[in-house]
């Protein structure tokens, strides 16, 4: 397969908020803090994956980490949250990526994926970026 051209990709129309919440449901991020602490309620943050760009051959994707009710974010962010991510089953990045890879159809296919670095938008969220190399 040839080398994916943005042209080719409409990713606003693929990467629609059902879509999103259908690759990333709410209920995965309950069950992340269920994971780690052994209650859901204790999760500082509400996770969900947003479309945010595409960059040559690069799908942008980014968990927004949104400040729940009463809890403190930055009292419970670790910038080492991309290193967790990428290795907890709950989050599971290989299935995001293989239903990434489904959605694309023939147009293209993810050849890998790798986690950026936590950024502070405001004191209520903070981003951690997820890019899918095409091929």
């Amino acid at each position: 397969m040839e080398t994916a051209n943005m042209t080719e990709i409409n990713a606003l129309d693929i990467f629609t908020r059902e879509t999103l919440d259908d690759i990333f449901p709410h209920t995965r991020c309950d069950s992340f803090f269920e994971a780690l602490y052994g209650d859901a309620s204790e999760g500082a943050y509400d996770i969900s994956l947003e479309f945010s760009r595409m960059e040559k051959e690069t799908l942008v994707f980014e968990f927004h980490l949104k400040q729940r009710p009463g809890k403190c974010l930055s009292c419970s962010i670790t910038y080492g949250l991309p290193e967790v991510f990428s290795r907890h089953p709950v989050i599971d990045l290989q299935g995001i990526a293989e239903k990434v890879n489904t959605l694309l159809g023939e147009s293209a296919s993810c050849k890998g994926w790798e986690m950026g670095v936590t950024k502070k938008i405001n004191n209520h969220l903070y981003v951690v970026p997820l890019f899918f190399q095409l091929k």
